[in-house]
């Protein structure tokens, strides 16, 4: 189910998202029936404290957030489904792709995970050095990755 970003707002139905498939991308070794919470280090930019679990009901967005995950572990993409409320994620739908073409989404609850997603195929080398590269500029400039 979708919310507005306010918490003290109605929460309004969702559209079709309800129905959607939900994955998860990450370098986290998970199992099924294993919870992914807010307030662990985040994957991007400095590492803070996530205050938001990310989800996308799209393949594509789950292998950027698989390649691009911190650490050295292999990518992952999970299934999982939201356990509340879920918002577009204005990390890319407020700046990047406005309509939430990616169906990018972000959580303050946990994300349930149901099953791996074991085929899946990465972003061509130089398209994925492209995007670290850009995220290394950022990081340079002092510019979050991920706004919470």
């Amino acid at each position: 189910m979708k919310t507005d970003k306010n918490e003290d707002k109605p929460m309004e139905p969702a559209s079709d998202a309800d129905l959607q498939s939900f994955y998860h991308g990450t370098k986290a070794d998970l199992k099924q029936g294993d919870l992914i919470a807010p307030g662990f280090a985040s994957n991007y930019g400095k590492r803070k404290l996530a205050s938001f679990v990310y989800l996308t009901a799209t393949l594509d967005a789950a292998v950027w957030g698989a390649e691009l995950a911190w650490g050295e572990g292999t990518g992952r993409i999970y299934t999982v489904e939201p356990t509340g409320p879920f918002e577009d994620d204005p990390n890319l739908t407020d700046k990047k792709f406005p309509g939430n073409p990616t169906k990018s989404y972000r959580s303050r609850s946990p994300l349930r995970v149901t099953g791996e997603v074991m085929e899946w195929h990465g972003h061509p080398p130089e398209l994925l050095n492209a995007m670290k590269a850009h995220l290394d500029r950022l990081k340079e400039l002092g510019i979050e990755a991920i706004e919470d």
